[in-house]
């Protein structure tokens, strides 16, 4: 493995450092405070108030705001901290990370979590070679927090209303290996395509195309980082006519190709495990 500050590390920016579009073979947790819009993957929300941001590797991420405000950022590899080997843990696979379906930040109402990016900023100066197990235990902290906070978060929503729309959720996720058009889910929802992308796209934020888009994406992402399979065969596991159309798809959508995102984010140590 490498010196682990090669893969965690801390750094403060001008929020005017994110105004173009930034991505990276790393995960991310950024905090700030102020209002404005984030662009995710080329979705925008808007925010107001202090929060925390997720971001998985090669994400697309840009904040754009009236006024400029610092943004602490931690960035950790894979290598550094398995996301799917700790999820039982941290309860983060797919609600901190990788949650197509809402946003992808969480509202802080308290210092909580700045205060442990405080510690670590502080173990970071000493620079000393026994720091990784701790760095690593204020990471799996910080994740545990957060993970709680969108729980609580998604519980009150559940409880406001069960959205008609949620429906479509279903579907994408039983379907989104085969059924790539978005005439098949209006129809699954008895609804005009007019009318069905219209209430996707109020409810999600994103029209049905993205959707089924980011969720293919996310899927070849979990079969590149936690399979051994060739590029060749996640192709052929996600129904795509043959592996140079599957390439074309996936740097489309990410800005890479699958084989340099293997090679940036790398093979997770519970390789084949989660995908059985």
């Amino acid at each position: 493995m490498e010196a682990y500050q090669d893969i965690f590390r801390l750094q403060k920016h001008p929020r005017s450092a994110f105004s173009q579009p930034y991505s990276s073979e790393f995960y991310n947790i950024l905090l700030l405070e102020g209002s404005g819009t984030l662009s995710v993957d080329f979705t925008d929300y808007a925010f107001d108030g202090k929060i925390a941001l997720f971001t998985s590797p090669y994400q697309h991420l840009s904040i754009s705001a009236d006024t400029d405000f610092e943004v602490d950022q931690l960035i950790f590899h894979g290598d550094f901290y398995c996301i799917e080997y700790h999820k039982n843990e941290v309860a983060c696979n797919g609600l901190l990370f990788n949650n197509i379906y809402k946003q992808p930040f969480i509202t802080l109402r308290d210092d909580e979590i700045a205060s442990i990016f405080d510690k670590v900023r502080m173990e970071l100066s000493q620079n000393e070679p026994h720091s990784e197990p701790i760095l690593r235990s204020y990471l799996q902290l910080i994740l545990a927090i957060g993970s709680r906070i969108k729980k609580r978060e998604q519980q009150l929503e559940a409880e406001s209303t069960l959205h008609p729309m949620e429906q479509f959720r279903e579907l994408v996720e039983q379907h989104f290996l085969t059924q790539r058009n978005t005439p098949f889910y209006a129809e699954q929802m008895a609804l005009s395509h007019s009318a069905f992308a219209r209430k996707v796209k109020r409810h999600f934020g994103k029209s049905p195309s993205q959707l089924i888009q980011d969720r293919v994406i996310l899927e070849a992402k979990k079969q590149l980082h936690l399979t051994y399979k060739s590029i060749k065969e996640v192709a052929a596991a996600l129904h795509f006519e043959d592996e140079h159309y599957f390439s074309r798809y996936f740097k489309k959508h990410t800005g890479i190709s699958p084989t340099h995102f293997r090679e940036k984010v790398g093979i997770s140590i519970v390789a084949d495990l989660s995908m059985r």
